[in-house]
């Protein structure tokens, strides 16, 4: 198994924790943006830079995901991909996105994006609190404790 990081939108915060989570449950954590990240040297941290361009990034993402493996997104299409290809996806507010949520999830999105395009000001989401931390370490932690090997 192996953890796959939208990284251009990901909290510092949140690849902090899974730094962590890598070294201490020996998890291949690959970032993925389309900027050169700095990480931390590990046998299981790496990054992945690709170009510029509309989901670029998550596109990439699609194509090296296995089917078990999990994905770091808030994005609701790439999470959806990931679930479709077979592997999971957790946002980093701790939510993980199941095929029994993911349909509900991508309306949701989609009516937010035609207010949005209809002159609605709908607001974006609040800041990354502790308690958002806490939720996401929690829950990483929770799946790797029944997907990750031992």
């Amino acid at each position: 198994m192996q953890i796959w990081v939208d990284a251009d939108a990901c909290p510092g915060a949140i690849k902090e924790i899974l730094f962590r989570a890598a070294e201490r449950r020996s998890v291949p954590v690959t970032l993925v943006a389309n900027q050169a990240l700095r990480t931390p040297a590990s046998p299981y941290i790496r990054s992945v830079q690709v170009p510029s361009g509309f989901d670029v990034a998550d596109k990439r993402i699609v194509e090296m995901l296995a089917a078990g493996d999990l994905v770091i997104t808030a994005d609701i299409p790439l999470a959806a991909a990931a679930i479709e290809k077979g592997g999971h996806a957790l946002n980093p507010r701790g939510e993980l996105y199941t095929k029994d949520n993911i349909r509900e999830r991508l309306s949701m999105r989609n009516f937010m994006d035609e207010l949005r395009g209809s002159g609605v000001a709908t607001g974006g989401p609040s800041a990354l609190n502790q308690r958002d931390r806490q939720a996401f370490a929690n829950s990483l932690d929770s799946f790797l404790a029944k997907h990750a090997r031992p």
